[in-house]
């Protein structure tokens, strides 16, 4: 590669802009449509994440009343036994002290009740979250698999030939020193067109209309040095000598007077 001319380089430059505008190209008719699946597929996985929080908030909540009712019976027990013991009481301080008892089961019995029917409002609520969140995923769901079959169809009326050109753009890379390669890739990747290389039509530089010098037009056409251009740092590889010849304006010719 060392020994590699500067036209031998400027050609393989060429080609490589040549592979990747194609690529571009390709791309370009995908449109918005990559970013708009991986958005719907990040909003339904978010969706789904809260969907799954609200089960395990409705499964904690159903636990809850399966407990307030064991703790009701458990309560009911101890008032039966707390009231069987009130029949063999020996003195009015044994009968008072198991009547507080009773009542402080009866407060807890109150207690748990109220919190069953808090419990039970909470899961009628959460059940209607769960349902909205279930309806969202559904929707989305629905238009993600539409724009998915969208692109699946693009892809694959391209796939052969995008896979072609990145076997290319690999044999084409090889061919180039990688301090010229690195360069060519950020510039193209600072540019909204992507084009890095370009040539001169109609003394401006291609891909930005600015006006090339005639002294370096002529040092582009002598490709022997890499010409850069001072103001998009477009790599300018050759001259359209077409487009230059139409620039130049018709020679009109006048008869001279007769004296």
């Amino acid at each position: 590669m060392e020994n590699t001319s500067v036209a031998q380089k400027l050609e393989a430059l060429v080609k490589l802009q040549s592979i990747d505008s194609k690529l571009d190209e390709i791309i370009k008719l995908r449109g918005d449509l990559p970013d708009e699946v991986q958005d719907l597929e990040d909003e339904i996985e978010g969706y789904k994440t809260r969907h799954g929080r609200f089960n395990t908030e409705l499964e904690e909540l159903e636990q809850s009343i399966k407990d307030n009712k064991t703790g009701i019976k458990e309560a009911e027990k101890l008032i039966q036994k707390y009231n069987d013991q009130q029949n063999n009481v020996r003195n009015n301080r044994e009968f008072d002290a198991i009547t507080k008892e009773v009542e402080l089961q009866e407060l807890e019995i109150q207690i748990l009740e109220k919190k069953t029917r808090e419990a039970q409002e909470a899961i009628e609520r959460k059940k209607e979250e769960i349902a909205d969140i279930q309806a969202l995923i559904d929707e989305r769901g629905a238009d993600l698999e539409s724009k998915q079959q969208e692109l699946k169809e693009i892809l694959e009326d391209s796939q052969e030939e995008e896979s072609q050109l990145k076997n290319d753009r690999e044999k084409a890379t090889k061919k180039i020193e990688p301090k010229l390669l690195k360069y060519y890739e950020k510039l193209r990747a600072n540019l909204s067109n992507g084009l890095a290389v370009v040539t001169v039509k109609r003394g401006a530089a291609e891909g930005c209309n600015i006006v090339i010098p005639p002294q370096k037009i002529a040092e582009i056409r002598e490709k022997k040095k890499i010409v850069i251009d001072e103001h998009s740092g477009r790599i300018l590889a050759d001259v359209d000598m077409e487009s230059m010849t139409e620039e130049k304006p018709k020679r009109t010719t006048r008869r001279k007077k007769k004296a």
